[in-house]
């Protein structure tokens, strides 16, 4: 039996200041199983969210799980939140301090009969490994904890559609992983949609098995995190999708028998052998390459698989979080991240001579 998925088109227009007014204007299919909704602020995420909910009223669209509409502007079909069975999990909990766990997770089913609420409530406090702290208040559990609570409390009504708008943001990577496996074990058996926003790239390939990305209110790109992230075909996708550097430059040559192309970097004379594309000679590209991607070394390497090997010279070196910053002239400006460790084993310092190492198939189009 096939697991009702959500379908949506969704327009509705803001004012926003100058002349401009922003737009959500998508259409969308989401099958059971975690969908990433991933993109900037404001690209309008959170508002296409309030919109399935039904804390916000589209102008035009329409938007069903299954066969069971839940709104559509032609027919002026519009359920309130109540009725459309939809569970919505903010950044912020708001768990009702004064009750306890098991309180706060029972809360939606004040209409149900008191045996049937503490089955159900005990059920899935069980499901998140909470059970044990059910009459503890929200001030005497952990951050995770409590965002275990907040997913019980909505899933515990069994709904048709879960929303996730960051709510993991604040949680330490362990924390979050342990509260994903246990909601991708809840959903195992129930299969519905969830749709998950987050702007972190490393949240959309720990969690997603699809990714829609947007962009000032429209689907920028959509597929598996690989097909969306790793091999993006759109500029500002590459940008979100955290590739450091890219480039203006012209085809050479074409090596159609080794699936690949010569291209020079503009501005100088960098030349990087990249994936054959729909591209010939003398024809103006860009170029994407993300600086985890670039391998760097203090003398000329040889023996190599790599077909890119760029002479230059360091221009800087800035830590970035767990890792530094290079930045390489090559005749045109390469950004390279490498580790603490292996910049002081290396002994590398700005004004010093660098090789910089690029596999073909790290070289995107964009």
């Amino acid at each position: 039996m096939n697991s009702p998925a959500l379908s949506a088109h969704i327009r509705k227009e803001f004012a926003a200041a100058g002349p401009q007014r922003f737009a959500l204007d998508v259409s969308l299919e989401v099958p059971a199983g975690i969908t990433i909704l991933f993109g900037a602020s404001g690209a309008g995420k959170t508002t296409l969210l309030d919109c399935l909910a039904g804390l916000a009223r589209p102008e035009e669209g329409r938007i069903a799980v299954g066969d069971e509409l839940l709104f559509d502007a032609e027919t002026e079909i519009d359920l309130s939140p109540q009725r459309r069975r939809v569970a919505y999990v903010f950044q912020m909990l708001a768990l009702f301090p004064h009750l306890t766990v098991e309180q706060n997770a029972g809360y939606g089913l004040a209409s149900f009969p008191s045996a049937e609420r503490r089955a159900r409530v005990l059920e899935i406090l069980k499901s998140f490994r909470i059970a044990h702290l059910r009459r503890r208040k929200p001030d005497e559990i952990s951050g995770g904890e409590r965002q275990r609570t907040a997913l019980a409390r909505s899933l515990v009504t069994s709904p048709r559609l879960l929303l996730l708008d960051e709510p993991f943001s604040a949680l330490d990577a362990v924390t979050k992983s342990s509260l994903i496996a246990d909601l991708r074990a809840w959903n195992a058996e129930r299969r519905i949609p969830i749709l998950y926003v987050t702007h972190s790239r490393e949240e959309v390939f720990a969690l997603g098995e699809h990714v829609i990305a947007l962009e000032n209110g429209r689907i920028l790109a959509q597929g598996t995190p690989q097909e969306v992230l790793d091999a993006p075909h759109r500029e500002r996708m590459a940008q979100l999708a955290g590739f450091e550097n890219i480039f203006d430059a012209r085809i050479l040559e074409l090596h159609e028998g080794h699936g690949t192309m010569l291209a020079r970097i503009d501005g100088g004379e960098a030349a990087l052998e990249i994936p054959l594309g729909d591209a010939m000679p003398g024809e103006q590209i860009r170029i994407a390459i993300r600086a985890g991607d670039i391998l760097l070394a203090n003398e000329a390497p040889h023996g190599l698989s790599a077909r890119n090997i760029l002479p230059g010279t360091i221009a800087a070196l800035e830590p970035r979080g767990t890792l530094v910053e290079a930045t390489v002239d090559c005749g045109a400006r390469f950004l390279a991240h490498v580790t603490p460790g292996a910049c002081q084993s290396l002994g590398l310092a700005p004004g010093q001579r660098a090789w910089l190492i690029v596999k073909t198939h790290s070289c995107h189009l964009v």
